[in-house]
């Protein structure tokens, strides 16, 4: 990490901690089912949050396995485990997935063009992210948009929003901190269409933090440009301090100061069981990372 970087994150920019701060006390004033996605768009109410998988996939509330050795580094150019069956997704069991409410789109998202790999070549814990979009009975869904959005190690947000469709809710100094590296690049956004079993897979990396926030991704499901659902995920308190204190990409920032155990996400609170990715460490050292999305 730069010496800027860490000296933005020793000493945060006080117009970010105010943003945080005034999201907080918004959320905190709205009931959940009532957010509504910063920057334009409709969220809708059900989306759900639950995998049904159990044992070494995460179990039912989502979770993570321990880990069998050190955690990979270089980003996606490290990757060489394939891309887990459907069968991840436990596709037997009864449509027992509960719906949920949306979550807010938050002010860093602007609309980029499709593509798996979507780390822009930078550094960190390599991830693999499964996705797959059901319907109220369970039925996959295919044909459907799904786009996603997180920080890079740093916690910054990339700000380049040129050739955009969509970035009139982008607040580049809060989503940057300025950082110029960040403003003119596109890392860490993608979207990809579901297939017949309503299924996207995205390559990545493991996010960073920033004040206030539990690490997590934001998603949204779109038909025909039409917004189905936009909501976040996050990971276990145990996963993210794992990650964050022996990880060489991670660990020079330390632990997370929002976890989920304290209830101060000021999106998740203390209700964030059901948003949490079930997980597990691939052969090759990666990070897998899987959720269900049902909609209504």
């Amino acid at each position: 990490m730069s010496q800027s970087d860490q000296h933005r994150f020793t000493r945060a920019p006080q117009s970010r901690r105010n943003f945080i701060k005034q999201l907080s006390f918004a959320l905190a004033a709205a009931p959940l089912s009532g957010l509504v996605a910063c920057g334009g768009g409709s969220t809708e109410t059900s989306t759900s949050t639950t995998d049904t998988s159990s044992g070494s996939t995460g179990g039912s509330t989502g979770g993570s396995t321990g880990t069998s050795g050190s955690w990979a580094s270089g980003g996606t150019a490290a990757l060489t485990a394939n891309f887990p069956a459907d069968t991840l997704f436990d596709l037997g069991t009864s449509c027992s997935l509960a719906l949920t409410k949306a979550l807010t789109e938050g002010p860093c998202y602007f609309a980029v063009t499709n593509r798996d790999d979507i780390s822009e070549s930078q550094v960190g814990l390599p991830m693999q992210l499964c996705l797959r979009v059901v319907d109220s009975s369970c039925k996959p869904l295919s044909g459907l948009e799904v786009e996603v959005w997180h920080c890079d190690v740093a916690g910054l947000y990339s700000g380049d929003t040129s050739g955009s469709s969509d970035s009139s809710g982008f607040n580049s100094s809060f989503c940057t901190s300025n950082n110029a590296n960040a403003v003119k690049a596109k890392w860490y956004r993608g979207t990809q269409v579901t297939d017949s079993n309503g299924r996207v897979n995205f390559k990545t990396c493991f996010p960073g933090w920033y004040s206030g926030r539990t690490i997590h991704i934001h998603f949204r499901v779109r038909n025909n440009n039409n917004d189905q659902v936009v909501s976040q995920f996050c990971f276990t308190d145990a996963l993210t301090q794992e990650i964050c204190t022996s990880h060489a990409n991670y660990s020079s920032r330390g632990v997370q100061d929002t976890t989920l155990a304290a209830g101060r996400d000021t999106v998740f609170g203390s209700n964030a069981t059901d948003f949490i990715f079930s997980t597990q460490q691939n052969s090759d050292g990666s990070l897998l990372a899987w959720k269900t999305i049902r909609l209504s």
